[in-house]
């Protein structure tokens, strides 16, 4: 494939390191804001820019985040926890860090953003399927995540399936539109 006349080079998909984080946050800002308008109003895409967009760094030293990289640029990132936070955005809780039990609970899916111009080419299913395997080998039964809109089309054709539709409060007040999903992994 061509863009503007250079010839696209194949995504290298790897583990996140601490010196991505500053191209982590560049992406999952500029995804939210080429994205979210296809999906929401533009005060819900201001706020969910500015309260979602901050890279989690445990997800990072814990080895359970992925980037995809084109000439040095994240065009892609996504992974999953062992820990009990859900998702970025509405404020820390005390139980944040806990280390799930694999045997009862379900890994979390995390942060996953793909810039608008590399969409709809299989970098979140990569990252989706890493996810899987990686808690799978962890000895987790099954994700969750808390999907926004622009995500939901990807998680169902992974094979992700809706347990609730809910609203997700951001600190200034603003709520989008959330649905929490669920994968089996045995």
């Amino acid at each position: 494939m061509t863009r503007g006349g250079a010839v696209d080079a194949a995504p290298v998909r790897r583990k996140a390191v601490r010196s991505d984080v500053p191209g982590i946050g560049a992406l999952m800002r500029r995804s939210v804001l080429e994205l979210f308008p296809r999906f929401h109003d533009e005060r819900e895409t201001a706020s969910a820019a500015r309260y979602l967009t901050e890279p989690d760094v445990v997800l990072v030293d814990d080895g359970t985040y992925y980037v995809h990289e084109v000439a040095g640029e994240v065009v892609a990132c996504g992974g999953w926890s062992r820990r009990d936070k859900l998702y970025t955005g509405s404020g820390a809780r005390p139980t944040d860090g806990r280390l799930l039990d694999p045997a009862t609970e379900p890994a979390r899916v995390r942060a996953m953003f793909v810039r608008g111009d590399w969409t709809r080419r299989g970098l979140g299913r990569q990252i989706l399927t890493a996810c899987a395997e990686d808690a799978r080998a962890a000895g987790f039964r099954s994700l969750v995540l808390m999907a926004t809109l622009p995500g939901v089309p990807l998680y169902r054709s992974f094979g992700f399936r809706e347990v609730t539709r809910t609203q997700v409060p951001l600190p200034d007040g603003v709520t989008l539109a959330g649905v929490e999903m669920a994968y089996p992994l045995d």
